[in-house]
Order: structure tokens, then sequence, then C-alpha cells
């Protein structure tokens, strides 16, 4: 039976129905973190660590949610984040959340490692587009990864700054991820409980590293390109590196994993046009600072030069305007569209926004805001908390 998206009433509903929908080490892959998983945990949980402060009797009878975000315009402070392989989650992968990003207005960004190559999404989707580089060993790789970007169209670069070595995500170990047979048996032993699933990998090509295929050693398998690319990652890349890469792109240059206000600074100092706060959804290192918890130092530090933006723990639309009051440009989001797109491929990803643009719409009219462009610290407040004993 197909899942009944429209009974999903926020994006926690999305992720139950996804983990029905999916074998356990797919699910886990999507749902899982670094290690404790406790920077996964917190990036939620900071959330909670603040308050709005409402205005009443204020007109809100028109809510607008746009703003511009990266140099283009978005209907809302939201973008769909870059995320790797989702063709893994549904046969459509990428295409459908591009699709569902361009009919809600938001840009969408693609992942180096995708499932689908950057010139299909391209020639596939009309909409704003972004693309995230991972940096090999083998530098002419990202270097003719640009190249192709450019020809294709992408308005925006992603330097994917957090991956000096791939985290320890223990789920995924358990799992037998990195093990192709034992993957293949586990997951398999798994379809039998999410048939769909299984019918739609066994009637759809097989699944490969699209945008990568061109450079890898093991043509068609997914599982030995994946663990090639791993040891291709580069802990050698540094500064000079991003320079250079800004240089060749040419065009918006955004430096996604800063952790600290020192690096904000330096990436402002060495011409990036944006910069996104990211602990790589806790997926990297554990006990990692939170996005939202770093937010009003980097601001304070580089808003008025550079857009800044955040991810991580963003489940519901009064997470994104909680991040907008403390000074973010825009919010990206994986896992929120990455359960709807398991759930219900592009109408699951296009429920999953229209249900973050429904509670942002109504938390602004409830907290008397009526656009985006006025909202900010005046309208949140942190909680005092009282220590025990």
């Amino acid at each position: 039976m197909w899942p009944d998206i429209t009974r999903c009433y926020c994006i926690d509903d999305l992720r139950i129905t996804a983990k029905r929908s999916l074998p356990k080490p797919i699910f886990d892959y999507l749902d899982g973190g670094a290690e404790d998983e406790i920077t996964m945990r917190r990036n939620r949980e900071v959330f909670r660590d603040y308050e709005f402060s409402p205005r009443v009797l204020r007109n809100v009878a028109q809510i607008d949610l746009s703003t511009q975000a990266l140099g283009v315009a978005s209907s809302m402070p939201l973008i769909c984040a870059p995320t790797g392989m989702s063709r893994m989650f549904h046969y459509l992968g990428e295409v459908a959340v591009a699709r569902a990003a361009h009919a809600a207005g938001i840009p969408y960004s693609l992942s180096t490692v995708s499932s689908t190559a950057l010139e299909d999404i391209a020639q596939l989707t009309p909409g704003p587009k972004f693309f995230q580089l991972y940096v090999m060993k083998d530098r002419s790789i990202a270097h003719d990864l640009i190249e192709r970007c450019k020809s294709a169209g992408y308005q925006g670069l992603y330097l994917t700054a957090d991956l000096a070595s791939l985290g320890n995500r223990e789920r995924d170990l358990r799992n037998g991820f990195g093990r192709p047979l034992e993957i293949k048996i586990k997951t398999g032993l798994g379809a039998l409980l999410a048939p769909l699933w299984l019918y739609r990998l066994a009637t759809q090509p097989a699944m490969r590293l699209a945008t990568l295929a061109r450079y890898l050693p093991h043509d068609g398998d997914a599982v030995k390109n994946s663990e090639f690319v791993n040891e291709q990652l580069d802990p050698s890349l540094d500064w000079d590196d991003a320079i250079a890469f800004r240089e060749q792109w040419g065009g918006p240059f955004i430096i996604k994993g800063i952790q600290c206000v020192e690096d904000a600074r330096k990436a402002v100092e060495i011409g990036a046009s944006a910069i996104v706060i990211s602990n790589h959804g806790g997926r990297q290192l554990d006990m990692a600072p939170t996005a939202l918890s770093l937010l009003p130092q980097v601001v304070d530090a580089v808003g008025d030069q550079v857009d800044v933006l955040i991810d991580g723990g963003i489940r519901r639309g009064s997470d994104v305007i909680k991040a907008v009051a403390l000074g973010a440009k825009a919010c990206l989001i994986g896992r929120p569209y990455l359960f709807g797109l398991a759930a219900g491929g592009e109408a699951g990803v296009s429920r999953a926004l229209g249900l973050l643009r429904t509670e942002m719409e109504r938390v602004m009219q409830l907290i008397g805001c009526e656009s985006i462009s006025a909202l900010d610290a005046r309208y949140i407040q942190r909680i005092e908390r009282v220590a025990n004993g």
C-alpha cells in the first residue's frame, strides 16, 4: 500500500512514515549521526532554548515570507541542502527534490555524491540551483566539476569545509555499510519488510554516483565507488585551496561547515559570498557546536558583510523563524525533505516544504510580524534556566 502522506501533519510524521517505508540500514543511514549522536540530538534541542516574544494587535492578515538568499529570490527563508545518494530513499531521488523545490519557489542544492548527474538536474529542473563541492586528493576532479557546473548554469558553489575525514557513523558500521556483501544481505532482508521500496529498486536503473561516474574506477558498483570516494577525501584542503576554487568559479561562493567565529572572519577575508554554519547534521564530529548556538556570535562578527545561513536540527517552521530572528538569512534542510522523499517521492517533498511554510506563516501571525524583512531579535528571547540545588 502506498503511504498516505496527507495524514502526515508535521515533519516527524513524515519521519515515521519514512521509517516504515525503508529497510532498516537505509533508514539508519538517513536518520543517524556520528558516534553517540550527541551533536545530532543537540542540533534539535537547542531550538528549545529560545521562546518567542509576541506582539499583539498587529495587522498580520498577509504574511510575506519571501527573501533573498545566496543572491537569488526565495519564496521563504528555506533552501534544500545538498544530500548524497538520494535515490536510496526513492527512485526519483534528486530529480523529485529539485522539482519540489522549484514548485515551492526555493533554491535547490546538489551534492557531489549525488545519484543523478549535475547536467541532468540542470536540464530537468528550471529553478535556481547550487552545487556542493567535495574536494578529492585528485584535484583535477574538483576543477572539472567546477567547469561542468559553470557550463550547466548553476548559480552558486558551496565548498564543503568539514570533510577532512569521514565521521564515525556507528549505525552504518553495525548495518554493514562499507562491506558490500553484508549491506546487500542486511538491506535485502530489511527490504522484505519494505516491499514498495524493493519494487521501486527492482524496476529502476541501478543506483550509482552519477555526477562522479566518469572519474570512478568501479563501473556501476555504488558501494565500491563510495569506498573510493571516502578514501579520496583530502585532509590537506586549506584556505589557499579555497581561494583558488573561488577564483576558478567566479560566481557566488559559499563556505559550508563554519564552526567558529574565527573561520567565519577568515571566509569573509578570502572573498566568500556567504557562509553556512553547519556541523554536517551531526554526521561528522560528535560534540561539535550547534549552528543555532553559534549564530548570534557569527552574525555579530560578519553578518553585515556576507549572508549567514545555518543548517542542522530544523524540524518546524518555528525553528526557521527563530534562526532568522537571530540573524540567519535562511536555513538549509536535509533530513526533513528526505523523510518526505522516502514517504512519498516528489509529493512527499512538497508535503514537507508545505508543512514548514504553513508553520512559518502561522508563527509569524502569532508573534505579530508581517514579513521576514521585519523579523529580528525583538521577537525572540533566550529561556533563562535556573540550576537545581
